[in-house]
């Protein structure tokens, strides 16, 4: 008990927002004021009200986006405050109609809770007039929008800046990750520290690659979705500085794949001269310099960059040559001097990648200004929302089982509201309906989050509404409970169930007296609304992730194989580079069975093997995707004999395929007992490539004997450097696609 107390209360999941909050209390505490001097209390507490819900919708991210949303938020209370205003009075029509608005609102992103709390917390007020009522909730909701964008014309490019510094410094990251996995240290004794500091604790672990290389893919989507809102209603077609930046990002993080790749290559087959700190120097040095690229855009005024050159790359460069020119001696073994090669020319090609980027940040981060935009590009109409929603009913995904739960359980409490006239029951069917999530965990936190912030919320509520002697200090006091509770909400909801019950209980009964009573109430209310919740995610129907698997992995094998088949035809010289969509395809199928994994996570009894395994997929099909994109560099320059490379990636696209198949279709499959396995066909295959590889280095011994300048780069020296650099990316790639397969079967088979 005391443990499930310690993760509701004790995380911090956000930052404060000192100016949310107090843009968020002033759009509230101003009409209140206001009003109490005039002595207009009713109509203000209605203008206060449309204010905090707009407040309580907030958005993050560009100011366009801001206020498309903030917009929508505003025509979405007004039109609710209008329909609850017409249920006033009419308990059980409101039992019909307010939980179907608050399922849709659950259901459909765009609408979301709003909806319903402006229609539940309109209907429980006295009746009065509809249209005059909803146009004062307009006033409040256009006031709280003028406040909450009132930064603009200052901070317009602050969240443009802040996801492009995060996305530089995630690269950065991940070079660091490469650069400490160059000569495998020992990191067992930092591991074995105990550090209570997560600061310190992160500057002393040793960065994980998975870890980084998932976190930097993330952050370059987040800074690509972020710059489209700042894009709407261009028609230039020459890229702007923040799409430059994203660009030499997004290769610097491409061409690390391949390194890490080569370095594992060269780990396996390495020279018999040490290059090891050469290396991670480099690489260290261009993690630093991205990080300076990161902290200059991250500022208005002028950063420091470093210098375009660089010593670290010189020496590895000196150590290369070096290498290179023992291997043209015969000391030493030219596949591992070709993959040394492989790394010299990646480094390069990164450092080429930091100084554009270190180009584009010096310039200075801007764009120009476009004609609004009312609707964004990727909003859904009427009709694909429909389509949505009809889809969701007829596979029953968590998402509609979760809005049935709370559509259920909202009818229940009203009804429940309704029959024995509860005064303040839409205490109750506010905690019941805000407290169910999609898993038995999320509610559970919710509730015990929800219950107990509002049991100190209510108390802290009536003693400030017994000792406020008047409406002007009770607007003062509504003020800075909201400055509090908005600034700190996005930390833990505990905080603001803490602060956020007085602020609604004062908001509600602003022109109505409340006494202790009201407060013991309100506090069994919300009692019985969690005790609801825990019974609805209890008794009802389960979330259906499990049953959502065989769907998830088909598609996730599916995306591979086709990525594979695309490196396959970039071998060939068919494609010039792996499109950008379908690498996004199958980084998104990964991260699903992520979220599937914390989602199995948070039931009641999760099942850990299942969960183990599920891990096990997202790590493989991350490292297959890694090993793609790494492939697909190490050949793009020029076209040379790949050998039976293109080959070997159909053979594991077709057993992506085949496994794809049988999670689809899983009857018995047709055997052919006289035709060799798909493992045999792959060990054929391997066995050619390195055959191949041997040929190549033999050739090219044979070329230097023959007169050829050690220094030219001819055709069959561009082909060792790339058979030498592929066949390890490629066996790597056959071990995590038959791991993929193999845990997927495993899997659905549990």
């Amino acid at each position: 008990m005391l443990e499930r107390l310690r993760e509701a209360y004790a995380p911090v999941e956000g930052r404060v927002a000192p100016f949310y909050g107090l843009a968020a209390a002033l759009a509230v505490a101003i009409p209140l004021l206001t009003g109490s001097l005039t002595g207009h209390e009713p109509q203000a507490s209605i203008i206060a009200l449309g204010a905090y819900l707009v407040a309580l919708r907030a958005p993050e991210g560009p100011y366009g986006a801001r206020a498309r949303n903030l917009a929508s938020a505003v025509l979405i209370i007004t039109l609710g405050a209008m329909l609850g205003g017409n249920l006033s009075g009419h308990d059980w029509l409101a039992v019909a109609v307010v939980p179907l608005i608050v399922g849709l609102g659950n259901a459909v992103n765009w609408i979301g809770p709003t909806a319903g709390l402006a229609v539940l917390l309109t209907a429980v007020r006295p009746a009065g007039d509809v249209v005059h009522n909803g146009l004062l909730e307009l006033v409040g909701g256009l006031f709280a929008c003028a406040l909450l964008l009132a930064p603009w014309p200052v901070r317009r490019l602050r969240p443009l800046r802040g996801t492009l510094a995060e996305a530089a410094a995630a690269v950065a990251e991940a070079l660091d990750a490469v650069a400490e996995d160059i000569g495998r240290p020992d990191a067992s004794v930092l591991e074995a520290v105990e550090l209570d500091d997560p600061e310190l604790a992160e500057v002393t672990r040793k960065p994980d690659w998975e870890e980084s290389r998932r976190a930097a893919s993330q952050a370059l989507t987040a800074a690509r979705a972020t710059y489209d809102f700042y894009r709407s209603g261009r028609q230039r077609r020459e890229p702007t500085r923040p799409e430059r930046l994203i660009d030499s990002l997004a290769r610097i993080m491409q061409e690390t794949v391949a390194l890490r790749s080569a370095i594992e290559a060269a780990r396996r087959r390495p020279p018999e001269r040490g290059w090891e700190e050469e290396g991670k120097i480099a690489v260290a040095a261009l993690a630093a310099r991205v990080r300076l690229v990161a902290g200059a855009v991250a500022r208005t005024r002028e950063a420091p960059l470093g210098t375009a050159e660089s010593a670290a790359i010189r020496r590895l460069g000196r150590k290369s040559e070096e290498i290179r020119r023992a291997g043209l001696a015969g000391d030493e073994d030219l596949v591992a001097v070709a993959l040394i090669g492989q790394i010299r020319r990646s480094v390069e090609r990164i450092a080429g990648s930091v100084d554009a980027a270190r180009r584009v940040a010096a310039g200075g981060i801007r764009i120009g200004f476009g004609p609004p935009r009312l609707i964004p590009a990727d909003a859904t109409g009427p009709s694909s929302t429909w389509e949505q929603l009809g889809r969701a009913v007829r596979n029953r995904t968590p998402g509609f089982r979760r809005v049935g739960r709370i559509v259920f359980v909202a009818v229940l409490a009203m009804a429940l509201t309704a029959a024995l006239k509860l005064p303040h029951g839409h205490w109750m069917v506010l905690t019941a309906m805000m407290s169910l999530r999609g898993t038995y965990g999320e509610t559970i936190n919710n509730v015990v989050q929800r219950v107990g912030g509002t049991a100190v919320g209510s108390a802290i509520a009536a003693v400030l509404l017994t000792l406020t002697p008047d409406h002007t200090a009770t607007a003062i006091v509504i003020f800075f409970i909201a400055l509090v509770g908005f600034a700190l909400r996005s930390l833990n909801f505990s905080y603001w169930a803490l602060f956020g019950t007085p602020l609604a209980m004062m908001l509600l009964d602003f022109s109505v007296p409340s006494d202790w009573t009201d407060a013991g109430g309100r506090i069994a209310l919300t009692l019985a609304g969690g005790l609801m919740a825990f019974l609805a995610v209890r008794l009802l129907w389960p979330a259906g992730h499990t049953e959502r698997l065989p769907r998830q992995l088909g598609r996730l094998l599916g995306v591979h194989a086709k990525l594979i088949r695309t490196t396959a035809a970039v071998v060939d010289g068919r494609e010039e580079r792996l499109p950008l969509e379908e690498l996004a395809d199958a980084e998104r199928e990964a991260e699903s069975i992520a979220e599937t994994i914390t989602q199995l996570g948070h039931e009641r009894l999760p099942d850990l093997e299942r969960i183990d395994r599920l891990g096990t997929i997202a790590d493989s099909a991350h490292r297959v995707r890694d090993h793609l994109i790494a492939i697909g560099r190490m050949v793009r320059e020029e076209e040379v004999d790949a050998g039976p490379l293109p080959e070997i990636l159909d053979r594991l696209a077709d057993s992506l395929e085949e496994a794809a198949d049988a999670i689809d279709d899983p009857g018995p499959p047709e055997e052919d007992t006289d035709a060799p396995s798909p493992g045999e066909r792959l060990d054929e295959e391997f066995t050619a490539l390195d055959t191949h590889l041997s040929a190549l280095a033999r050739r090219r011994r044979a070329e230097i004997r023959q007169g050829v300048g050690a220094d030219e780069f001819t055709p069959l020296r561009h082909a060792l450097l790339q058979a030498s650099s592929t066949r390890y990316a490629a066996r790597s790639l056959r071990g995590d696609t038959e791991t993929l397969i193999e845990s997927s079967q495993k899997v659905l088979g549990a």
